[in-house]
């Protein structure tokens, strides 16, 4: 009990405190094709921790989420002495735009990349195929986060 009062008011005395909604720069935002992939990660992250509201359509919205690009791709890091696969780099890119309604950027086309490397088995495909998916949802995860910072970082478009 002493131990978890130590702790509360050590991070009190720092300064720490839980991340709140995400304060974005408009009130309203388009986000096209959200219903898979990415778009519509994001559409739930936005909707559910941030001060802005999704809305169906682009009339509506202060703010355009523009998503240009999105791609898993993987390289191979290392090989064994037979030419086989032992390690690879996997790869996930993300390209967006967020705009106003007159053209004007709140952030201006971004290209994010996230790379995880893991270790591969030819005996073991299945369970790498496994390791492999997994791995690419987590980073997605990580990217709806990264852009969800960029977000909160935007500033309004000069008119």
């Amino acid at each position: 009990m002493r131990a978890v009062l130590a702790l509360a008011l050590l991070l009190a005395a720092c300064g720490f405190q839980l991340r709140g909604p995400a304060e974005l720069p408009f009130q309203t935002i388009y986000v096209p094709g959200a219903t898979g992939g990415i778009a519509l990660n994001i559409k739930r992250e936005i909707e559910a921790a941030s001060n802005a509201k999704v809305v169906d359509t682009p009339q509506q919205a202060q703010a355009l989420l523009q998503f240009t690009g999105e791609n898993q791709s993987s390289q191979i890091l290392a090989l064994d002495i037979n030419g086989r696969v032992r390690e690879l780099r996997l790869l996930y890119t993300v390209s967006f735009r967020v705009a106003d309604t007159k053209g004007g950027d709140y952030v201006p086309l971004t290209t994010l990349q996230i790379s995880r490397d893991m270790t591969y088995n030819d005996a073991d495909i299945l369970a790498k195929q496994g390791e492999q998916s997994l791995l690419y949802r987590e980073m997605q995860s990580d990217m709806v986060q990264r852009v969800m910072l960029r977000l909160a970082a935007a500033k309004a478009p000069k008119s």
